[in-house]
């Protein structure tokens, strides 16, 4: 069958292993849990404004600060990002390079 179908194999072989609970080289890589409401605050933006930077909304925004909901997937990540880097996120998704976020 040849390489590709020798590194699929694998791939599901470790795969299963994982999932079964056996030891073996699979990675995983899981975002830290985040304080919503303190990357919020130390971007010095309002609920509105952050929802709208970020494509969220308000709704999900108020209840992941709550304690409602918790963030997942690419939104965990996108605020762990924006958590450790705001002005990257900012350039990357309006290209303002100038802007300077207020940091707590």
């Amino acid at each position: 069958m040849g390489k590709a179908f020798d590194e699929i194999q694998a791939g599901l072989i470790e795969a299963i292993d994982h999932a079964s609970g056996k030891k073996n080289s699979v990675v995983v890589h899981r975002p830290q849990p985040v304080d919503v409401k303190a990357i919020r605050q130390k971007t010095g933006m309002s609920q509105k404004q952050f929802s709208s930077t970020f494509g969220l909304s308000v709704g999900t925004l108020r209840h992941w600060e709550q304690g409602d909901r918790s963030p997942k997937g690419a939104a965990l990540v996108l605020l762990n990002v924006v958590d450790k880097n705001p002005d990257a996120v900012l350039e990357a998704l309006v290209g303002e390079t100038d802007r300077t976020l207020t940091t707590a």
